[in-house]
């Protein structure tokens, strides 16, 4: 409930030194896509933009994809960049309260604070799958509240709002004149099972998102805010403070993966079936992890039943040159993070490392 101001994240400073290891089950985005799967050739490149809002075809391109017009759009440096852009706007004169999920990706957690604002959690609980009950956001939304902020799919479990939620959260946030922000970064994952997204749910409602999780381009740092008109108006001026233009060949690459998401997606529903698989039968053979298993998401998010959950990642990486997000950077200390998203001809012994280290954890 403090209101406190922070500065910087714990989670991104440890994903920096330890996410990558020998076998990593740490990465919530899908392996990266090459160059060559891209297509890209020189002739997709061009380093001089033009000064201005966006480079058109990419805002069109993602108004389409977005089922909106171009006017709402706002690019960003990826999902983390688009989360302060929209906060920042949201939360301009400084203070009031945010009403945010728990387990939460801590670095929006940490953005809130140090945007000045008090956090107000509201759960979404292990035993009811990681789901959002309405009842609870009501119970903590304020007349000081100025955003509801969510993941959809939710990072770490991978759960999903369904619509019927979504609109449910956008009467309550209409009641007291805030917004829904939406991190939508992980929703492609669902593939035929996700709902809207929220930007043709309503003005009330606010996304978030980038090709960096699903489409396997983190690097490009593609980002862009969904909202209405006149609040990307004041997020564009906003970003004229730190953002200026984005990197044009970024925008550029960018265009050129979004004409090929439907060839990108396949791929990326490739992996995830074949590592889901794996997982899945690993889970079946395990009686110190608990979780509810789904048929979507990058990310599982199982409780550790035989003993520490950050003593399990310290053996992973001490002994088998695997990394794990311990959950406590998500709030929720008996859990971790794992990433279905690396390459699925070396999962298998990542899984099975881990499945070393349960066994190590037990007999300790």
């Amino acid at each position: 409930m403090s209101g406190s101001r922070v500065v910087g994240s714990i989670y991104m400073d440890w994903a920096k030194r330890h996410q990558v290891a020998p076998y990593t089950l740490a990465v919530s985005g899908i392996m990266g896509l090459s160059w060559d799967e891209l297509g890209a050739t020189a002739a997709d490149l061009d380093l001089d933009g033009r000064v201005g809002y966006g480079h058109a075809p990419l805002l069109d391109a993602l108004a389409v994809k977005s089922k909106v017009g171009p006017e709402r759009i706002v690019l960003a440096s990826g999902t983390s960049g688009a989360n302060h852009l929209a906060l920042a706007t949201i939360l301009e004169d400084g203070g009031g309260e945010v009403a945010l999920e728990s387990p939460v990706y801590e670095p929006v957690e940490s953005l809130v604070r140090y945007l000045g604002a008090t956090v107000r959690s509201f759960p979404r609980r292990h035993e009811n799958g990681f789901r959002i009950d309405p009842d609870d956001v009501a119970r903590v939304v304020t007349s000081r509240t100025k955003a509801i902020v969510l993941s959809n799919l939710h990072n770490p479990s991978s759960a999903l709002v369904d619509e019927e939620t979504l609109r449910a959260l956008g009467r309550i946030a209409d009641r007291v004149g805030a917004k829904v922000v939406a991190d939508e970064v992980y929703l492609d994952a669902a593939f035929e099972a996700a709902p809207p997204s929220v930007a043709a749910l309503g003005d009330v409602f606010v996304v978030t998102t980038s090709l960096t999780k699903v489409f396997g381009l983190g690097g490009l740092r593609a980002g862009w805010i969904v909202a209405e008109p006149a609040l990307a108006e004041r997020m564009w001026a906003l970003k004229n403070l730190f953002g200026v233009n984005e990197a044009h060949p970024a925008e550029r690459l960018a265009l050129l993966a979004l004409r090929k998401s439907d060839a990108i997606l396949a791929r990326t529903r490739g992996i995830l079936d074949a590592n889901r698989k794996a997982w899945l039968a690993f889970l079946a053979g395990r009686d110190d992890l608990e979780v509810e298993p789904l048929a979507f998401g990058t990310t599982s998010f199982p409780r550790v039943t035989s003993g520490s959950a950050d003593r399990l990642c310290d053996i992973l990486r001490e002994r088998y040159e695997t990394s794990l997000v311990p959950g406590r950077f998500f709030g929720a200390e008996h859990h971790v993070r794992l990433g279905l998203c690396g390459d699925p001809g070396r999962f298998p012994a990542a899984i099975g490392r881990l499945g070393a280290a349960l066994d190590d954890l037990k007999r300790s």
